[in-house]
C-alpha cells in the first residue's frame, strides 16, 4: 500500500498571466507549476521581467491568473468570492515588500496594528485594544524594535522600516509569508540582518516563506530555489 502524501501548503497549477500595453498582449507567466510544502523557505529568482513578482502576487491573491489555479492545502482559492479572498489575505498571507509601505503619519506600533484594525470592527478593536497592543509589543520586540515603538517611519532607518514591515506582516499570525525583494533597498550588512530574521522565523516557528529576489547570494540562503526564465520554471534545485 502506498503511503499517503499530504497536499502542498501552497501550489500553483498552470498559471498563465498576460498584461495589456495598448493593443499588445504581453505574456508574463506561461503555464507555471510550483508547489511549496508547509514550513519551507523557497526563493524565486530570475532576471528582471521574468514574472517573479507577478507570480508572487498571484500566489498571494493580490492578482488573478488568466488561466490556472492557486491552491491552499489542496483547495482552490483564486476563484473564491472577493470577500473571501480578502479574508485569506488578512488571515493566511503576510506580505513584505521592497518599499515597506508603512503609513508615514502612524507610529511603528500603529503601523503594526493596522491589519488587526482592518480585521475587526471598530467596537471589537476598541474592546480588545490593550490585548492587541500587548501582542504587537511582543512582535516588535521579536524583530528588535522595542526602542522604536513610538517612532514614525521618517525617524527610522531602512533596515528598521523593513523590520517594521515584517512585524506588521506577522501580527495576523499568517501561515505563509510572501516577501518581494525584502533586501532590495538595503545595504549588504542590513540585508544580512533581515535574512537572519527571516531564517529564524522559518526555522523557529516553521513559517512558510516564499521570497522573490534577484540576488543570488540572498536566494542561496533559502532551502530551495525556483528559477523563472521568460515566464516559465527553468529549473528546481535544492540550495546548498
Amino acid at each position: 500500500m502506498s503511503k499517503h502524501r499530504s497536499k502542498p501548503h501552497l501550489s500553483a497549477v498552470a498559471l498563465t498571466k498576460s498584461y495589456t500595453k495598448g493593443e499588445i498582449q504581453v505574456p508574463v507567466l506561461r503555464g507555471v507549476d510550483v508547489s511549496v510544502e508547509r514550513g519551507e523557505f523557497v526563493s524565486i529568482v530570475g532576471q528582471s521581467g521574468c514574472g517573479k513578482s507577478t507570480m508572487m502576487h498571484v500566489l498571494g491573491l493580490l492578482d488573478s491568473p488568466d488561466i490556472g489555479e492557486v491552491r491552499l492545502n489542496g483547495e482552490r482559492i483564486d476563484d473564491l468570492p472577493l470577500g473571501t479572498r480578502d479574508e485569506l489575505r488578512n488571515h493566511v498571507f503576510g506580505f513584505v515588500f521592497q518599499f515597506y509601505h508603512l503609513l508615514p503619519e502612524l507610529t511603528l506600533m500603529e503601523n503594526v496594528l493596522t491589519p488587526l484594525m482592518i480585521r475587526h470592527s471598530a467596537w471589537e478593536y476598541f474592546k480588545r485594544r490593550h490585548e492587541f497592543r500587548e501582542i504587537a509589543g511582543e512582535i516588535i520586540n521579536r524583530v528588535g524594535l522595542a526602542h522604536r515603538a513610538k517612532h514614525r517611519p521618517s525617524e527610522m532607518s531602512g533596515g528598521e522600516m523593513q523590520r517594521a514591515a515584517i512585524a506588521r506582516a506577522l501580527i495576523s499570525k499568517p501561515e505563509v509569508l510572501l516577501a518581494d525583494e525584502p533586501t532590495g533597498n538595503l545595504d549588504a550588512s542590513t540585508g544580512a540582518e533581515i535574512m537572519d530574521l527571516l531564517k529564524s522565523l522559518n526555522e523557529d516557528e516553521q513559517l512558510t516563506i516564499i521570497m522573490v529576489t534577484h540576488d543570488g547570494a540572498i536566494a542561496d540562503q533559502a532551502k530551495r530555489i525556483v528559477r523563472l526564465f521568460e515566464g516559465r520554471i527553468q529549473t528546481l534545485e535544492e540550495a546548498a
